[in-house]
Parts: C-alpha cells; structure tokens; sequence
C-alpha cells in the first residue's frame, strides 16, 4: 500500500515520541492496530507493509496535518525554531492509541529512552499476544490475567502502578475515552489524577494520544534548550507557559522539533561530530 504524504520516517519514528519502531535494512518495523507493518520511504511519502487499513495509517500520521502551514506558523515566532524546522522537514506528531500511550509513559517516569524500550518490549513479549515478528502490545485484561507474572518484566517500582493502572482502565474507574473528550486542561488534570502520572507524563500524554497541540512537555532536553539557548530557568509550569506562549499555535510540534534537534546535537557531540543544526 503507498500512502501519500508529507513526513520523513526517520525523524518521525525515531525521535522518541512513541517506543516499538524498530529500524531495520527494510524500513521501518513495528505494531500499528495489532499488526506488524513494515513502512519504507519512497519520495512522495511511504509504503506500507502489513494487514493494516489506510484509515488506521492515516489517523496515526494525523493526515489531516497541513506540515507546511504548522512549520510556518511556528517559525515565525522565533528564528532559533525556524532553523530547526527548516533542518527537519517532514517529522510529524504521531496519534498514538490512548491505552497504550499511557501504559507505556507510566513506564517512562525517570528513565532514558533505552530503558523504555526495555520494559515496553518486555511487557509485549511477556503479556502481548504473538503476532509473529513481534508481539502485541497487550490489553488491560492480558496484564491483569498475568499479573502474577509482573516482576518478570523487571519495571522497578514502576511495577505497581502499571498494573493498577490496567486495573482501573478494565474496570472503568479511568475512562479514557472520557478523558479524549475534554479540553487540555481537563484532559491534563484528569490524567494526574492517575498514580504515576505527572506534570511532565501528562503533558506528554496529553499531546500524543490526545492531539491537544498546546502541550509542551518538558523534560531534561527541553529544560536544557530553554535555558541555553532561550535564557529560561524555572519551575515545570514556568517552562511549559513558556513554551505554550513562545512558539506560535502549535507548541506541541515545535517541542518535538527541538527535543529532536537536541537529541541530534547529543549523537554528534558523543562521535566527535561538529555539523550545525541546519543539516540535521
């Protein structure tokens, strides 16, 4: 299936918004709708491999996206950002499945994106089922049916909340098509009622499962481009004000450009590299 769009994969899958892609010698392997799909970039966007619908697909890449119209808009408000957008055309916020995503982020609280993908994969191998290449990630239902099994999985004192967290989802105690419904304060708040769920983890949320562009999560990398290149310091709420009222209408995808262009430098700066931000 070939599907027309405006995205560059790399950048996209790679920047750690979401955490099962794998890059291989094909393109790009991972799980989208319980099924394993492989998408490799062909000049006019990808091709995709797998029993997946095009709707699926193009609700995922949020289709509906006008690239071009978002990075204008976001460049305008600063020329820091506009090299940046201008060095990475093409990356695009994905729509990831709300279930999911959370499970995944209350995994995420303080640890690098290595150990995420850990414990993500060791979850899907031990409690997802079996869809060949890879596996499922699995249903609230399939975590609680195992939970006896959980330590296995070696989540640290991530353990607990994670299963609470399927236990609340499978008997209707957190509602997240409810919580899809509201605004993104509400959505924000409703998701820090959930144990394990933070400033940070909800803004993170709240952009990714939830598409609510004024999101701007701050993490390490953020806080650290703020400061250096922007003269920002401060609390959570400051930075992430800062970040809604700085860049344009679209935070959420000028924070992804940035923690992207950030993570880039970091690669170069450990290999000894020294090519400026307008050739990543």
């Amino acid at each position: 299936m070939e599907i027309a769009m405006d995205v560059s994969l790399d950048p996209t899958l790679g920047c750690g918004q979401a955490h099962r892609w794998r890059k291989t010698a094909d393109g790009w392997q991972g799980v989208l709708d319980n099924s394993v799909v492989t998408l490799t970039q062909t000049p006019g966007g990808f091709r995709c491999e797998g029993a997946v619908s095009k709707r699926k697909i193009l609700e995922y890449f949020r289709h509906g996206d006008d690239l071009a119209a978002i990075y204008e808009n976001i460049s305008a408000s600063d020329g820091y950002l506009a090299s940046v957008a201008e060095a990475c055309p093409g990356l695009r916020l994905l729509r990831q499945d709300p279930w999911e995503c959370t499970a995944t982020y209350i995994l995420a609280v303080n640890a690098n994106v290595k150990r995420i993908i850990s414990m993500v994969e060791s979850v899907c191998d031990e409690f997802g089922r079996d869809l060949g290449a890879l596996r499922a990630f699995p249903t609230p239902g399939e975590i609680l049916d195992g939970a006896d099994r959980i330590a296995v999985c070696k989540l640290g004192y991530r353990e607990k909340r994670f299963v609470d967290f399927a236990g609340a989802v499978e008997d209707g105690d957190v509602d997240l098509g409810a919580i899809g419904e509201m605004d993104y304060a509400g959505c924000r708040e409703a998701l820090k009622e959930i144990h394990g769920i933070g400033d940070k983890v909800a803004d993170c949320i709240s952009l990714f499962a939830f598409g609510h562009m004024e999101s701007f999560p701050v993490d390490a990398r953020i806080k650290a481009i703020l400061r250096d290149v922007y003269g920002v310091e401060g609390t959570y709420a400051e930075l992430a004000d800062f970040g809604r009222r700085s860049f344009g209408d679209y935070p959420g995808y000028a924070q992804e450009l940035l923690y992207h262009a950030k993570a880039v430098s970091l690669v170069q700066a450990q290999s000894g590299g020294s090519r400026p931000v307008s050739t990543l």
